[in-house]
């Protein structure tokens, strides 16, 4: 064999070579990109997680300083939730708030509105209440005695028979 057909001259070595040098250059082009990409998805996620610029810059930096080091403490510092996911929370709990305070009270039957003062669904005629044995006032199931005449409870009136319908009347037939 010729000297000419072998890939390295007999006085060069491979570390010597062009292709050492283009892989090695290829490698570290690699790592480079790697390291940048590792960077730019810090500083992507830390914009959506983090309100305050100054606090997405440093966490960028921190992405980069120590590479592939840093994105890896970058995880174990950055805040849980996504803004939007803190933003739209606060919108369901304000919502949750908004329709407790207007009390919304509705049967449990046939969905009806009702007040809290109703004993009977106007709907359905579902018992809602029972009332005060005294003064007629609508009471809790819980309630032992009667906040508006101080009247005690009897057991018999906390019974089963709340949000049973009551009885329809009946109508006399009409003859001809």
């Amino acid at each position: 064999m010729t000297t000419a057909t072998l890939p390295l001259a007999a006085d060069e070595s491979f570390f010597d070579s062009a292709t050492w040098t283009v892989s090695r250059n290829l490698a570290v082009l690699v790592v480079v990109l790697l390291w940048l990409a590792t960077a730019y998805w810090v500083y992507k996620d830390a914009r959506r997680r983090i309100d305050d610029g100054w606090l997405v810059a440093m966490a960028v930096v921190l992405g980069l300083v120590p590479p592939f080091l840093g994105p890896i403490l970058y995880l174990f510092f950055r805040p849980p939730e996504y803004l939007e996911d803190v933003r739209e929370r606060e919108l369901e709990i304000r919502a949750i708030e908004e329709r407790l305070a207007e009390r919304d009270l509705r049967c449990p039957v046939c969905r009806g509105r009702v007040e809290s003062t109703y004993l009977v669904c106007p709907v359905c005629t579902t018992r809602l209440k029972q009332a005060c044995a005294e003064c007629g006032s609508p009471l809790e199931p819980l309630w032992q005695a009667c906040p508006h005449c101080a009247a005690p409870v009897p057991p018999s009136m906390l019974s089963d028979d709340v949000l049973q319908p009551l009885p329809q009347p009946r109508r006399p037939r009409q003859g001809r």
